[in-house]
């Protein structure tokens, strides 16, 4: 079986890596884990038009916009990346081997997109534990995986 472990720094995504950790290491599955940049921070970035386009991991502009764009996102994902290699190096991985990659994109888009092109079996990520309230607001990338995601997900929580 393949896990997708997607982290982001928190708490919660930091337990829910030691969990698959765990789970990878009693049954002997393998992993993925990965951190997504979220372009949605980004000032004027629009859901409905992308102002990028990727091709083999390299970023591809066309307008001085969009190159002052590809900065800022090349930025997050160099802090992204520091993100998930301190997330890493705070684990003991007891042996096993993951992948990783760091994505730009929307966090719950592109981990649906993974799970279903790469056929995970099991996505295991943290739950901010944001209040009712706050998930009305700002929504919820785990309710979201939750609701479309083509396979189970293992939610774990700030506290476990």
């Amino acid at each position: 079986m393949k896990l997708l472990i997607p982290i982001d720094g928190s708490p919660a995504s930091l337990n829910a890596l030691k969990k698959a950790v765990e789970i990878a290491s009693q049954y002997h599955f393998s992993g993925k884990i990965i951190s997504v940049a979220d372009v949605n921070n980004i000032p004027g970035y629009s859901r409905n038009q992308k102002l990028w386009s990727q091709v083999d991991g390299s970023m591809i502009a066309g307008s001085s916009k969009e190159i002052q764009e590809n900065d800022h996102i090349r930025k997050m994902k160099e802090n992204t990346q520091k993100t998930m290699e301190d997330a890493i190096a705070q684990t003991d991985f007891k042996g096993i081997v993951f992948e990783k990659a760091v994505i730009a994109g929307d966090p719950a888009e592109e981990i649906l997109k993974i799970a279903e092109k790469e056929e995970y079996d099991l996505i295991v990520m943290g739950n901010r534990g944001f209040s009712k309230v706050k998930r009305f607001f700002v929504g919820s990338v785990i309710q979201k995986v939750i609701s479309e995601a083509p396979c189970p997900v293992l939610a774990i929580h700030y506290e476990i």
